[in-house]
């Protein structure tokens, strides 16, 4: 297990700290008083900063034993998240969320102290042959912060050889680690499907062409793409999330209009799902002697752990929570996360820390009664603090 340093940490007060961007939510590239919070905070540790890479993002260098900006010797990068969601807000609890509509439903406010807590510690003890870049993202919630980062010059300017990340994880309890090799987060693709047929009076079908039922057809079959054409060992999802269509009862419309969601593990699915997508709604629309337009909408990437780094990951968590609390092959989930891109441009990986109270599972990501698990922000800050001094080690 590792070393106690609550006093440099200084817990009560990154519990205020993360609580008051609790309070503050900002939604995608809105982050400036999270960024200026972030900024004013690692200014007090003399740590050096830049801001503004995809918007409002923020990369803090440490440098260690003599190192410097033009001798940064090998380097390391620790990301975090901080952008909010447009959800409101449903605890009662003193830090709730003081804006209708946004609240910090996916724990990106603790994400983002616990890799302040680890700048306190690294920052404090410079025994470590290296650079570690701390990379505050924006934009994360369906933004792609971390593509628009890159896009800036991210690695550019702050070249490392190996990157990093947690996401807080409420089906683990609180104590509890993971990561696996390989995939860990689905793609995911957003698609809209415009269904154009030839309005009229509900009284008179046979002058129509009425969209609805053809929508209606088109998201039945759409279900057989998982059920009939996917290998069953390989996870995959389709999920229609809205339809809508029509003005009132006794009219019906010219256009209905679908709009979903599918998630893979791998290229193949994809593009099968994406193939699919196209041929059952142009068909069935034909079929019925209407029209259909597919509009596909590319979200995230496979977040694909790289071995090595994945495995070294795991073993930082085995010494932080112990072997029974580190699950070092966890099963992957279909959410998707932009740190896919960071993970396409520099070997690295990405984990969970269990987000559970009292040993059980916890309120789950994006519900309207979240709240990050302030226990973690000891547990975190110290992981990365270990996990950076670790990774020198092997390059040494």
């Amino acid at each position: 297990m590792y070393r106690d340093d609550d006093n440099t940490l200084n817990i009560k007060q990154l519990t205020a700290f993360r609580h008051d961007l609790h309070m503050h939510p900002e939604l995608r590239f809105e982050e400036n008083r999270t960024a200026d919070k972030v900024a004013a905070f690692l200014t007090a540790l003399n740590i050096p900063l830049v801001r503004g890479l995809g918007t409002t993002g923020i990369v803090a260098s440490i440098y260690g034993n003599g190192r410097s900006a033009s001798d940064p010797g090998p380097s390391i990068g620790i990301r975090a998240d901080m952008d909010a969601l447009p959800v409101h807000e449903t605890n009662a609890f003193s830090h709730a969320s003081q804006y209708e509509g946004r609240m910090h439903a996916c724990g990106h406010d603790g994400h983002t102290t616990m890799v302040l807590g680890a700048a306190r510690l690294l920052a404090a003890d410079r025994s470590f042959n290296g650079t570690v870049h701390l990379i505050f993202q924006p934009g994360e919630e369906g933004g792609a912060g971390a593509r628009a980062m890159i896009n800036d010059g991210l690695f550019e300017q702050f070249p490392c050889q190996g990157v990093f990340a947690l996401h807080n994880w409420p089906a683990l309890p609180q104590g509890q680690m993971g990561v696996r090799v390989g995939p860990i987060m689905g793609a995911a693709m957003r698609f809209e499907i415009s269904v154009r047929g030839k309005g009229g009076h509900a009284a008179m079908p046979q002058t129509t062409i009425d969209p609805i039922p053809v929508a209606c057809a088109i998201v039945g079959q759409l279900q057989t793409l998982i059920s009939r054409g996917t290998d069953p060992l390989d996870a995959a999802v389709l999920t229609v999330g809205k339809i809508e269509s029509g003005t009132t009862e006794n009219i019906i419309p010219n256009e209905a209009r679908i709009y979903g969601t599918y998630r893979n593990l791998n290229r193949q699915s994809q593009q099968y799902l994406s193939d699919g997508l196209e041929r059952i709604s142009h068909h069935i629309a034909q079929a019925h002697q209407a029209t259909a337009e597919v509009i596909l909408k590319p979200g995230y990437p496979v977040t694909d752990n790289h071995r090595n780094e994945a495995q070294f990951m795991g073993e930082i968590m085995r010494e932080i929570v112990g072997q029974d609390n580190a699950h070092t092959d966890v099963l992957p989930s279909l959410t998707a996360e932009d740190f896919s891109f960071m993970l396409e441009k520099v070997p690295g990986a990405y984990g969970w820390i269990g987000n559970g109270p009292k040993g059980q599972p916890g309120v789950g990501l994006h519900n309207p009664g979240y709240d990050f698990n302030d226990d973690n922000l000891s547990l975190g800050s110290r992981f990365w603090d270990l996990l950076a001094r670790r990774w020198f080690e092997t390059r040494d």
